[in-house]
C-alpha cells in the first residue's frame, strides 16, 4: 500500500508541542513522558540528584521504572514502563560506538528489571531532540504510533491501522513516510517490534538507522528478556523520531579535544591492527565462531558439548566470502570505525510468508550463529541467517530463541516430548527446516512454536506437568536462570564465566562478564580471590557503558600493541583512560577510573535491590543450572572422559579406575557445585553483600546509595 494512503488512514489522539531543551555537556536535563492509555503527553525536568547518583542511560531507566511500578506491577500492567535512555556520551562522533541507548521495562521473562543495550540511530536523535530519556506508560486500545519531530519540536500519538507489524516492513514504510527525500531518510529512526512479538514472551525491539549505500533500513535489537512483548502489549505499533542536522559538537561537550585525541588514537588503531585481531570490519562478532570451537566453548546441542566437526561449515570465513558485503564502510552510528554491524544484501529467502523475497539481513552475529546454529545442531549458513532474519523481522530474541529450541530439541530426542506434542514437527537436533517452522508458528500464535515463545522454564513446568518428565533432571539441563535463556557460551570448564552468568542482576546475559580467556586459557584469575575480584570489576566497568551511552566492542575487540605489557592487560588500561578523557571531555568533570567504577557500583546495587522489592535478587535465584557447571548425562562425561578422568585425580585425588560413568559424575557434580557456591561466597563478599546477596547498609553508605527507600528494603532481608 502507498504510504500515502497510510498516513492518511492514521487518527490524531494528542499533539504536544515543545521547545527543544538546550543540549550542554552531555544533558538536556528533559524527559518526554508519554501515557498511551490516557492520550497523556508530559515534560519532566531530571533534578541533579538523578543525575549524580543514575548517570543516564540505562540508571535512568532503572529509577523511572522504580518511581513507576510497585512490587506487585506485572509486566502486562498499565503502569509498567518502557524507559528509552542514552547517557551523556550518546551521540558524539568522534570516538567509536558512543550511538547506543538502553532500554528498560519489567521483563515478562523474569518479573524483575531487564536492560537491552542497543545501537542505531534512536538514542542520539532523542537526545537531540531535546531528551534525556523517554518514558512511555499506559495501555492504548488500539495500534499507535509515537511520532516525535525534533526539529519542530512536535509530539504526535496517532491511531495507525494499516501499517504492516513485522520489523523490516513497517521499518521501510516509516521511514518513507515521515522522509521529505531520499537524502532524508537518514534523518529517521523506527522502533518496532514484529508479530511474533503479539504472542511470544521472548520478543524484542529492532531500531533502524537507514544505511544511505544500500538504500535500507536496518535493524539492530533491544533483543534481551522480552521488551517487545510489552511494547506489544502496550499497543504500540512503532515510535519513529525525526532529526536533521547531526554533528560532532551536539553535546555541547566542556572540552572537545580531549574527545578528539580519545578518538584519533583509537581510529588509527583500528585502522592499523583490525585486520590482525578481531577482523570486526570483516565480518563483525562473528569472528569467534571457530576459536569458540577449537577452545571447546562453542555451545552444541543444548550446551552438551563445546564444538563439532562440522562447525567449519559455519565458520567465520564461509559468512565472508558467500554471504557478508565487504568494503562497504558498516556502522549503526557516526564515527564508528570498528564497523562491526554487518550485512547480507540481496539474500534469497527460502520459507515463510516472505519466501522469495531479497532481503538485507544485519548478521549473523556470534550469538546468532551459535543459537540458532550450532546449539541446535545446524550448521548450515543459509538456514542461520534466514533464521537470523526471521527472527529479526518477527521481533524474536535470537539468544533465547535459540537456547529454547535446543532444549525442546534434546528433550525430543530423549522421549521426553513426541511428535503428537510438538505438532508433527521431527525435532531432532540440525533440523532447520522444523526450527523455522517454529519461528513462524510463533508469528502466527499458533502450535508448538506458540509454546516455545513461553520460555524455557515455562516448557520445563509443562513437560513436568503435562508429560510426566523428570523435573530435576530438566532442570539440570534446562538452560535458564531467573527465567531468562543462557546466552551462546559454554561455561562449564570455567568457573568464573559461570558467575559471569550466575551472578547476574537480570540473568544470564555476558553483557556484565565475559572471563573464559581469563579464567580457562589465560589462568589469569587462578584463586576464588582473583574470580570475585574480576566479578567485581568487570560487570561494573561493563555496567559504565550502559550508563554513558557506549558500545563495548570498541573497548576490547581491538587492542593497543603494547597492551600485554601492562600490569593489567585484561582491563585494557589505554583504553579506559580513554572513557575516563571522553567522560571528563563531554561533561566537565574531573573523574578517575575509580570513580567510572563508582558510578557503576550505585545504579548495580540499586537494581540488585530493584530485583529483592520484586522478591527476587537473593542467593537462590543465583543458582545455575548444573549443565553450565559439568556433565549431566552419560554422553557428554564419556565425550571428554580422558579430560573429566584427569580432573578427578588431580583436583579431587579421587581414583577413577574401575568407578563406572554414573559414579564419576556424582564425584564430579559434588566438587562442581561446592566451588560455585565457594566462588558465590567470595564475589558477594568482594561487592559488600551478605552471604544471601543483600547489599549492606554500610557498603550502600560506603557507595553513596544509602537512600531510605533502599534502606528499607534491605532490612527485611539482612
Amino acid at each position: 500500500m502507498d504510504v500515502n494512503n497510510l498516513k492518511q488512514s492514521h487518527k490524531l489522539l494528542v499533539e504536544y508541542k515543545y521547545e527543544p531543551a538546550k543540549l550542554e555537556r552531555g544533558y538536556t536535563n528533559k524527559t518526554l513522558y508519554i501515557n498511551v492509555g490516557e492520550n497523556r503527553i508530559e515534560s519532566k525536568d531530571v533534578p541533579d540528584s538523578m543525575k549524580e547518583k543514575f548517570i543516564g542511560g540505562k540508571g535512568y531507566g532503572l529509577k523511572y521504572l522504580w518511581d513507576a511500578t510497585s512490587p506487585e506491577t506485572k509486566w502486562n500492567d498499565p503502569e509498567n514502563e518502557i524507559v528509552i535512555a542514552g547517557g551523556p556520551l550518546c551521540g558524539i562522533t568522534q570516538y567509536p560506538g558512543a550511538g547506543k541507548s538502553l532500554v528498560v521495562t519489567i521483563s515478562p521473562m523474569t518479573n524483575i528489571p531487564i536492560d537491552s543495550n542497543v545501537g542505531g540511530y534512536f538514542g542520539p536523535y532523542l537526545k537531540f531532540s531535546g531528551w534525556d530519556a523517554l518514558e512511555i506508560q499506559g495501555k492504548s486500545q488500539k495500534d499507535v504510533i509515537i511520532y516525535i519531530d525534533g526539529n519542530n519540536g512536535v509530539i504526535k500519538v496517532e491511531e495507525a491501522p494499516l501499517e504492516a507489524i513485522d520489523g523490516h516492513v513497517i521499518s521501510e514504510q516509516l521511514t518513507e513516510m515521515y522522509a521529505d527525500s531520499e537524502e532524508d531518510k537518514k534523518n529517521i529512526s523506527v522502533i518496532s517490534a514484529g508479530t511474533a512479538a503479539d504472542h511470544a514472551n521472548i520478543g524484542l525491539l529492532n531500531f533502524s538507522f537507514y544505511d544511505m549505500r544500500r538504500k535500507v533500513a536496518r535493524l539492530k535489537q533491544a533483543g534481551r528478556g522480552g521488551i517487545g512483548r510489552v511494547f506489544r502489549d502496550k499497543k504500540i505499533k512503532a515510535i519513529v523520531i525525526k532529526f536533521k542536522g547531526t554533528k560532532g559538537d551536539l553535546n555541547k561537550p566542556a572540552n572537545q579535544s580531549l574527545i578528539n585525541k580519545a578518538g584519533i588514537k583509537l581510529h588509527k588503531q583500528i585502522h592499523d591492527y583490525d585486520d590482525v585481531q578481531c577482523r570486526m570490519r570483516q565480518i563483525g562478532t562473528a569472528n569467534i565462531i571457530e576459536v569458540m570451537d577449537e577452545y571447546d566453548l562453542l555451545p552444541t546441542h543444548n550446551y552438551q558439548y563445546g564444538g563439532h566437526p562440522d562447525t567449519h561449515k559455519i565458520s567465520s570465513n564461509v559468512f565472508v566470502e558467500k554471504y557478508i558485503t565487504q568494503g562497504m564502510p558498516d556502522g549503526c552510528w557516526y564515527g564508528c570505525s570498528l564497523s562491526c554491524a554487518k550485512a547480507a544484501d540481496h539474500f534469497e529467502l527460502k520459507t515463510g510468508p516472505y519466501k522469495g523475497h531479497k532481503v538485507t539481513i544485519d548478521g549473523p552475529e556470534y550469538e546468532n550463529a551459535a543459537g540458532l546454529g550450532s546449539n541446535c545442531g545446524i550448521f548450515d549458513p543459509e538456514m542461520i541467517l534466514e533464521g537470523n532474519f526471521y527472527c529479526d523481522t518477527y521481533g524474536v530474541d535470537t539468544i533465547s530463541f535459540g537456547t529454547i529450541c535446543a532444549f525442546a530439541m534434546e528433550c525430543y530426542e530423549r522421549g521426553i516430548i513426541d511428535k503428537e506434542v510438538t505438532g508433527g514437527l521431527d525435532l531432532r537436533f540440525g533440523n532447520a527446516e522444523a526450527q523455522m517452522e517454529l519461528l513462524h508458528q510463533m508469528s502466527r500464535g499458533e502450535g508448538f512454536g506458540a509454546l516455545i515463545g513461553l520460555g524455557v522454564r515455562q516448557l520445563k513446568e509443562i513437560f513436568v506437568k503435562e508429560h510426566g518428565a523428570d523435573a530435576d533432571f530438566l532442570n539440570d539441563i534446562g538452560m535458564e536462570q531467573k527465567g531468562l535463556e543462557v546466552s551462546e557460551y559454554l561455561p562449564k570448564e570455567s568457573l568464573a564465566q559461570q558467575g559471569g552468568y550466575g551472578l547476574t542482576n537480570k540473568g544470564p546475559q555476558h553483557d556484565e562478564a565475559w572471563l573464559i580467556f581469563m579464567d580457562m586459557v589465560n589462568n589469569q584469575i587462578p584463586t576464588f580471590e582473583d574470580k570475585a575480584e574480576a566479578l567485581h570489576y568487570f560487570p561494573m566497568f561493563r555496567t559504565w557503558f550502559g550508563l554513558m551511552g557506549l558500545c563495548k566492542l570498541p573497548w576490547n575487540d581491538t587492542t593497543p600493541p603494547d597492551n600485554h605489557l601492562t600490569d593489567e592487560p585484561a582491563k585494557m588500561p589505554e583504553h579506559v583512560q580513554h572513557y575516563v578523557n571522553i567522560y571528563n571531555g563531554v561533561t566537565g568533570m574531573n573523574i578517575d577510573k575509580n570513580q567510572l567504577i563508582l558510578q557503576s557500583e550505585r545504579v548495580y546495587n540499586f537494581q540488585r535491590i530493584f530485583n529483592i522489592r520484586r522478591g527476587k535478587g537473593l542467593r537462590q535465584h543465583d543458582a545455575m543450572p548444573y549443565r553450565s557447571m559439568g556433565p549431566v548425562t552419560i554422553e557428554e562425561y564419556e565425550s571428554r572422559q580422558e579430560r573429566y578422568d584427569n580432573q578427578l585425580r588431580e583436583l579431587l585425588d579421587y581414583d577413577p579406575e574401575g568407578k563406572t560413568t554414573e559414579e564419576k559424575i556424582k564425584v564430579m557434580r559434588e566438587y562442581r557445585v561446592s566451588q560455585y557456591e565457594q566462588l558465590t561466597d567470595a564475589v558477594y563478599k568482594r561487592r559488600g553483600w551478605t552471604p544471601n546477596g543483600v547489599p549492606t547498609a554500610e557498603h550502600l553508605r560506603k557507595i553513596g546509595m544509602d537512600l531510605p527507600e533502599l534502606i528499607d528494603v534491605i532490612e527485611k532481608h539482612i
